[in-house]
């Protein structure tokens, strides 16, 4: 089983897969409680052969006494299932696989064996919560840590069902499943999705020189110096000649109208 994109993008994906568990979790207690079946016996046993198949089992069973347990697990289960799918296509399957089966399996393992059943998508839901929080912080990529932000904020309380102040709560089971989503989150924290990289990461990857962009500038800096020095040089150059031009004396040679009249009439009388 593999999540692909469809068409219709990851939305599509984030609404099925979610949906389809939460119908085979409804319908599992349904019959369970109208027809009596005791499926809490398909629960995990610690430290039993018979307990081992809760391994598989146990996620789907939930009490049958009332419904308070299986709508409690149903709205976290879609929000945090449909958030992974959506974010973490590439590895969503084998996150829950991971998540679904190690944390049963340290449940069957190291919990005390009270001779009780544990069963519920408690465990699991606790694991997505591990996960989605820890890979958004390991990532530091700004819609994942979003998403940690707001899991936490939406469901921050939970960290309180990891103790033993209830009777009748799977504590371990809680414990167990965050223990396994936080190291399932550090394991896949180079998988997935990352945050996207700047051209000049890319280009020291491929070896690729990267341009002197501060000797570019500083090169353009320095024509443009120059051609500033020059204008003002021409500019000066200019006011120079032109006061030249004005201290410049012209003396005129002429002569009188009166003596150039004289003249000619001393020239008629001749």
């Amino acid at each position: 089983m593999q999540f692909v994109q469809t068409k219709k993008g990851a939305t599509l994906e984030a609404i099925i897969y979610p949906l389809l568990i939460i119908i085979i979790m409804w319908s599992i207690f349904l019959v369970d409680r109208y027809y009596s079946m005791d499926l809490y016996k398909y629960g995990v046993k610690p430290s039993t052969v018979e307990g081992l198949k809760g391994i598989l089992f146990m996620p789907l069973i939930h009490g049958q006494k009332d419904f308070s347990h299986i709508i409690n697990n149903s709205i976290p289960i879609f929000i945090f299932l449909s958030a992974l799918i959506y974010f973490y296509r590439e590895i969503a399957f084998y996150v829950v696989l991971f998540i679904w089966i190690g944390g049963g399996f340290l449940l069957w393992y190291m919990a005390a064996n009270t001779q009780s059943y544990h069963i519920g998508m408690s465990g699991v839901i606790y694991g997505l919560f591990g996960f989605l929080f820890t890979s958004g912080m390991l990532r530091r990529y700004l819609p994942l840590q979003a998403i940690s932000l707001f899991v936490a904020f939406l469901y921050g309380s939970m960290i309180w069902g990891v103790f033993p102040t209830e009777p009748g709560i799977s504590w371990e089971g809680h414990l167990l499943g965050l223990a396994v989503g936080v190291i399932v989150a550090i394991a896949f924290r180079k998988k997935g999705p990352k945050a996207p990289k700047y051209r000049y990461e890319i280009e020291e990857e491929l070896g690729i020189e990267p341009p002197d962009l501060e000797g570019e500038w500083l090169e353009r800096r320095k024509r443009w110096e120059e051609q500033v020095k020059k204008q003002q040089e021409n500019k000066r150059e200019k006011e120079q000649n032109q006061s030249n031009l004005n201290n410049i004396q012209v003396t005129y040679h002429y002569t009188k109208k009166e003596d150039e009249e004289n003249n000619t009439d001393k020239s008629k009388a001749d």
